[in-house]
C-alpha cells in the first residue's frame, strides 16, 4: 500500500492585511495631534505678544483711559471721541504730512543707494566683494541704540568729529555748531542714520537677486548694442522686480514706524521738526497721561501704513496682470 503525501498549499501572501502604519494613534483614519501640539507654543506666544497688545490698544482707543483708569481700571467707553479729537487737530495732520515726507525721503535714498551698492558688489572681484559684504553685515549688526549714540557724538557741538573736520577744512562757521538745535539739520541727521542702518539689508538682498540673473542675457543685450543703464532697465530689473518690490515694501514699513532712532536722538525736537506719527503717539500718551489718544494715534498710524501698502500692492498686481 503506497503512502500518498499531501503537500501543504502555501497561503496567498497577497491577501494578508497590510501592516498598520507606525505612529498612527487611535486608528488608521484618525490624524495625529502631534503636529498641532508642537506648533501650539509658538502660536500661543504669537497671540500673546502680538495679537493681545493690538487688541488691547484698539480697546483703549475707544475708552476714556488716563492715569486714573490705568490704576483703578474703571475706564468708560466713549466711542469715536478720541478719533474725532485727533482728526480735528491741525497738529496731527502736520505730523502726518511730516511722516510721509520722512518716509519718502528715506525709502528713495535707501533703494537708490542699495541698488548701486548691489550692482557694485556684483562687479567686484572676489576679495573686494567679500570685504564689502562683510562690512555691510557688520553695519547691519550694530544695535540701534548704539548706532544712534555714535551719531550723537559724531555731531556733538563741542567734541564731535564732524565739526572738527569741517573747521579743519576752513569752514570756521561750523566751530561749535549745534546740529540738533536746528530742525532741518536734525531731520537730515536722523535720515542719514536710518539710511545708514537700512542700506546693508536692502543691498545684500538685492545682490542675492542680481546673481540669479543669467549672464547670457546680459551678453546678448550688450551684443545688440544696449548700454549699461538700458541693460539694467530692460533685462535685469524685470527679473529682480519681485525681490525689489519686497524690499521696497519692507522699507516703507520700517521707516514709517521708525521710533527708537528719533526718540533717543531728538525726542521729536527741536520743536516738532522730527516728530512723526509713532513719536507723536508716545508723546501724546506720556505728556498728559492721555493713553486713549496715544492708542488712537497708534491705530491711525496702522491704518495709514496699511492704506499705503494696499495702494502699492494693488498697483503691483495690476502691473503683473498686464505682463
Amino acid at each position: 500500500m503506497s503512502t500518498v503525501r499531501e503537500r501543504s498549499v502555501p497561503r496567498d501572501v497577497s491577501r494578508r492585511p497590510p501592516p498598520r502604519a507606525a505612529g498612527r494613534a487611535g486608528g488608521a483614519g484618525r490624524p495625529s495631534l502631534w503636529p498641532y501640539l508642537l506648533i501650539a507654543p509658538a502660536v500661543l506666544g504669537m497671540l500673546y505678544l502680538l495679537v493681545y497688545p493690538l487688541a488691547r490698544a484698539v480697546l483703549i482707543s475707544f475708552q476714556d483711559f488716563r492715569l486714573r483708569q490705568l490704576i483703578l481700571g474703571d475706564a468708560d467707553f466713549v466711542g469715536l471721541r478720541n478719533y474725532r479729537t485727533l482728526l480735528s487737530d491741525p497738529q496731527f495732520w502736520e505730523v502726518v504730512r511730516r511722516t510721509f515726507v520722512f518716509m519718502a525721503v528715506n525709502v528713495v535714498a535707501i533703494m537708490v543707494l542699495s541698488t548701486l551698492v548691489a550692482l557694485m558688489a556684483e562687479r567686484l572681484g572676489r576679495v573686494a566683494r567679500t570685504v564689502l559684504l562683510s562690512s555691510l553685515v557688520l553695519v547691519w549688526a550694530v544695535p540701534v541704540v548704539a548706532a544712534t549714540t555714535v551719531f550723537q557724538w559724531l555731531f556733538h557741538s563741542e567734541f564731535g568729529i564732524v565739526n572738527e573736520t569741517l573747521t579743519g577744512l576752513g569752514l570756521g562757521s561750523y566751530e561749535g555748531y549745534t546740529w540738533f538745535a536746528h530742525g532741518g539739520t536734525a531731520f537730515a541727521i536722523v535720515v542719514l542714520l536710518i539710511v545708514w542702518q537700512s542700506v546693508p539689508f536692502a543691498a545684500i538682498t538685492l545682490y542675492s537677486a542680481l546673481i540669479t540673473v543669467p549672464a547670457e542675457l546680459h551678453e546678448s543685450a550688450r551684443m545688440d548694442g544696449a548700454s549699461g543703464p538700458r541693460v539694467f532697465r530692460s533685462v535685469t530689473f524685470p527679473l529682480i522686480r519681485p525681490i525689489f518690490m519686497l524690499v521696497l515694501s519692507l522699507e516703507v514699513i520700517w521707516t514709517f514706524k521708525a521710533f527708537v532712532q528719533i526718540w533717543v536722538m531728538t525726542r521729536g525736537g527741536p520743536g516738532e521738526a522730527t516728530t512723526i506719527l509713532p513719536v507723536y503717539a508716545v508723546q501724546t500718551a506720556l505728556a498728559g497721561q492721555r493713553y486713549d489718544l496715544g492708542s488712537a494715534a497708534s491705530m491711525l498710524t496702522v491704518l495709514l501704513m496699511s492704506g499705503v501698502l494696499v495702494v502699492y500692492f494693488r498697483q503691483l498686481f495690476r502691473q503683473e496682470g498686464e505682463l
